[in-house]
């Protein structure tokens, strides 16, 4: 597949006319992904793949599908349905005021897990190195499983959510001392 920088310039315009939030394009000689929304950026959304029977979460019908499009900020924010007092208040923890702490932000609403399946090891723990691209959890939003990949490397401090909690989007998930 050959992409020359008229076609690339067609695509960003393209991709900026749509609710897409991330498109990747990949062959033997390239590997190109496009995100809106940069100010989310601990967090990338990988491709979404569905988890049958034996990984033990609901299953998808549709494994190649793309997953769902992020929500812009301004949408998020006037939304009628959770006003902005609604949302509880939580007191940062101590240990953000460490320049090197990183968050790993929520690309999406949906459920946290921090497994592949609910009999297997998480993907990572509290006290474990992580490298970039790494899968560091799931989200599963519309019955599709979403793997969370690592944009920083580094030590996970602080896992912030509970496995199979609800989260919405720009929720912080984890602390990431970068490395």
């Amino acid at each position: 597949m050959e992409l020359n920088i008229s076609e690339l310039r067609e695509l960003v315009a393209a991709l900026n006319q749509t609710d897409i939030a991330e498109l990747t394009l990949k062959s033997a000689e390239f590997e190109l992904t496009l995100r809106k929304h940069s100010a989310v950026a601990a967090a990338v959304l990988p491709e979404a793949r569905g988890a049958g029977a034996d990984g033990g979460y609901p299953a998808s019908g549709f494994a190649n599908a793309p997953a769902p499009a992020m929500p812009s900020a301004a949408s998020t924010a006037s939304s009628p349905a959770i006003p902005p007092t609604a949302a509880p208040e939580s007191s940062p923890p101590p240990a953000k005021a460490d320049p090197n702490l990183v968050e790993i932000t929520s690309p999406m609403v949906g459920t946290f897990y921090r497994s592949p399946g609910p009999d297997e090891l998480p993907f990572v723990s509290v006290g474990e190195r992580i490298r970039t691209g790494q899968t560091v959890c799931i989200i599963e939003a519309m019955k599709l499983m979403n793997e969370l990949e690592a944009e920083i490397a580094g030590e996970v401090v602080e896992i912030l959510v509970e496995n199979a909690e609800p989260v919405e989007f720009g929720q912080p998930l984890m602390l990431v001392r970068q490395v």
